[in-house]
C-alpha cells in the first residue's frame, strides 16, 4: 500500500465540488485524513476565490493509475478553462513528491499539518 496525499481545489460551486470530491476520494482510498476547507485567491491574479483542502491516505493504486482517475473525475465535474469545478493534484506518492512547484505555496503549507 502507498500513502498519497491529494490537493483538492475548486472555484465554482466550490463547497458542493469539494464535498463530493473528499467523499469520493474517502471511497477510493483507506485510512484517510482530510485538512481543514481553506479559501485561497487565484494564485494567478485573478481575484477568483478558490476553496482548497488536502487528503492523505493509502492505496494499493499505481500512482499512474490514482492520477489516470483524478483527471477522469476532473472531466467528469465539468472542468472547462477557468471554471474549475474541481481540481484534483497527486501532490505525494510514497516518498516521491510531485507538483513541486506546489509545494511551498502558502495554502499546501497551512493545510499539510492538518494531515500529518
Amino acid at each position: 500500500m502507498a500513502t498519497v496525499i491529494i490537493s483538492l481545489g475548486s472555484n465554482h460551486r466550490q463547497a458542493a465540488h469539494i464535498q463530493w470530491a473528499s467523499q469520493w476520494l474517502q471511497t477510493m482510498l483507506t485510512d484517510t485524513t482530510c485538512s481543514r476547507l481553506l479559501w485561497t485567491t487565484d494564485i494567478k491574479g485573478s481575484g477568483i476565490m478558490y476553496m482548497n483542502r488536502l487528503i492523505k491516505g493509502t492505496t494499493d493504486l499505481s500512482a499512474d493509475s490514482l492520477n489516470a482517475l483524478l483527471k477522469a473525475a476532473e472531466q467528469r465535474c465539468g472542468r472547462q478553462g477557468s471554471r474549475v469545478s474541481v481540481d484534483l493534484d497527486l501532490m505525494q506518492y510514497d516518498q516521491q513528491r510531485l507538483h513541486l512547484r506546489d509545494w511551498p505555496r502558502p495554502y499546501i503549507q497551512q493545510l499539510i499539518n492538518d494531515i500529518l
